[in-house]
């Protein structure tokens, strides 16, 4: 099958397996590869879509806003999800992601850039949660419509899924929130690829339950991540075997590095964090073979307004990613 479209008077080809559809009011195209999707909202001027029995063109006044899913992770190398643990301003967000970017593209790294336009799960009520959902979520489309990568985040409550999917590419489901049933079906049903962090609490192999949740509802493109399992009460420990397990079930696997690293329920009522071992927990997960890695990073942790106890300052983002870069190519040769 193949797939011809005019994007801004430039013709491009694809020969990905493709399908073309109705939703609502709009066409949907969705090229797959690896069973992992994203998605890029384009202007499309003129669309053909052609295999041995079907021919479905979009032209002239008939063009469309659609949503394209596209096979971006796609890579020899490991992929990215990386940025600030939350929006705190469009500048700092642009700022990282224009740091992040370059690294990215000078190794090879596929990149998609990450943050939470609230922060609802925070010890307590004082706790920074944002700058406002909508000012959030715009700031994330303008890091895509500036530098062209794929954004992530997270959402709570399964009515914020059809909202975060007109920003961002992939929606994320918090480990806390990984076995409700509602949010995960409402974030499959928008279409967008579905991150689903392991619940500290829960066993790999539980996680394919959560996974079936969002295929049942007719959506494949999920992703797993490993992101620590408690070991008493303030702490988290990586049990590695979790990534081949949950590689079994036919999706990418990505590990959490810097969440995993967090030492939860202080007296202080602020989380701490062991930023000191995230070279390690991510060389580790190199080593045994996860496809992808997540990495909160700020150009000052100490004044970060979330999570600046396990971040990774962004001056070590570089030295970091080509270390690993090393490692992973080293496994594939």
């Amino acid at each position: 099958m193949v797939v011809s479209y005019l994007v801004d008077q430039k013709q491009i080809n694809s020969t990905k397996h493709l399908s073309l559809y109705p939703v609502k009011n709009r066409l949907k195209l969705s090229i797959r590869s690896h069973d992992l999707f994203l998605s890029k909202e384009i202007k499309v001027t003129a669309a053909c879509v052609h295999d041995k029995q079907n021919l479905v063109c979009v032209t002239g006044k008939h063009a469309k806003y659609i949503r394209m899913n596209l096979s971006y992770l796609q890579s020899d190398n490991f992929f990215l999800l990386a940025g600030p643990c939350v929006i705190e301003s469009e500048e700092m967000a642009l700022r990282i992601a224009e740091k992040v970017k370059g690294i990215t593209d000078a190794l090879g790294i596929p990149y998609v850039f990450k943050g939470s336009f609230r922060k609802a799960n925070r010890s307590r009520v004082d706790s920074f949660t944002g700058i406002g959902d909508e000012k959030a979520l715009k700031v994330l489309r303008k890091v895509n419509d500036t530098f062209g990568i794929p954004t992530v985040t997270d959402i709570h409550e399964s009515h914020e899924a059809a909202m975060a999917a007109e920003y961002v590419d992939i929606l994320q489901i918090p480990a806390f929130l990984c076995r409700q049933t509602e949010l995960l079906t409402a974030a499959a049903k928008t279409g967008r690829a579905v991150n689903i962090k392991k619940g500290q609490f829960l066993s790999p192999d539980a996680m394919k339950f959560a996974a079936q949740k969002v295929t049942d509802s007719g959506n494949r493109n999920v992703l797993l991540t490993e992101r620590g399992t408690t070991f008493g009460y303030g702490d988290l420990i990586v049990d590695f075997r979790a990534i081949p397990q949950m590689k079994t079930f036919g999706f990418p696997v990505v590990m959490d590095v810097t969440h995993s690293l967090q030492q939860p329920n202080q007296s202080s009522g602020v989380t701490g964090g062991q930023p000191q071992l995230i070279e390690t927990i991510a060389k580790a997960a190199i080593a045994v073979g996860v496809d992808g890695l997540f990495i909160e990073t700020h150009p000052d942790p100490k004044n970060a307004r979330s999570d600046g106890a396990n971040m990774l300052p962004l001056d070590q983002l570089e030295a970091l990613m080509a270390k690993l870069t090393r490692i992973r190519l080293s496994l594939c040769n």
